[in-house]
């Protein structure tokens, strides 16, 4: 037993204390702290937070493009409302200045028909010769605003120019003509003011 006691005291002497390297891995991962993985929980946040702050600038960036575009609508809308206003304007101006010419040219022909009234002893054909220059001068008003009868007899019927309230048979006229004129008819290029009432034949 003694000598088995010293062999072993002997051992312990020889091996010395174990060197770290030797020691067992779990030994040596027990002993000293292992660095910490970062936590993915604060990732995620970071990344949240991140995107948040992104969508606030976009949101913002939005807010300000919608912002130029309400003002530069509420500009046009101002603009077309004025422009309408103006339109209607120079509408009622025109009229009214086209009105003023028209009457201008007819007032000489108002002018003769009351001299004419003024006159206390005239004879009848004193009379028709004032009418007639009356009627002349009114023709000339109605030439120089660009208006021109419509409806002698002879002419070829139209229904866009002529209004028919009679007809007849006559073989000495032509094949759907005006045989007569009930009243002249008068328009301005193409514009119809008044249809000429005719009686048509054939």
């Amino acid at each position: 037993m003694n000598r088995e006691k010293e062999n072993t005291e002997k051992n312990k002497k020889t091996e010395g204390p174990v060197k770290e390297e030797n020691r067992p891995k779990a030994e040596t991962q027990a002993g000293t702290p292992q660095p910490k993985e970062p936590e993915r929980e604060s990732s995620t946040e970071d990344t949240i937070r991140g995107e948040m702050e992104e969508m606030k600038k976009k949101l913002a960036e939005t807010e300000e493009a919608l912002a130029k575009q309400k003002d530069a609508l509420l500009r046009t809308a101002a603009e077309y409302d004025n422009f309408r206003k103006r339109t209607a304007r120079e509408k009622e101006s025109l009229y009214g200045d086209a009105t003023a010419d028209a009457v201008k040219e007819f007032l000489g022909v108002a002018d003769n028909l009351e001299r004419a009234l003024e006159q206390e002893d005239c004879t009848v054909e004193d009379l028709r010769k004032g009418v007639e220059m009356t009627q002349k001068q009114m023709l000339a008003a109605l030439e120089k605003l660009g208006v021109t009868e419509m409806g002698h007899e002879g002419d070829p019927f139209n229904p866009e120019f002529h209004s028919a309230v009679a007809h007849i048979d006559d073989e000495n006229l032509g094949e759907n003509v005006i045989a007569k004129v009930f009243q002249k008819g008068y328009r301005i290029g193409d514009k119809v003011i008044r249809h000429a009432m005719v009686q048509a034949a054939n």
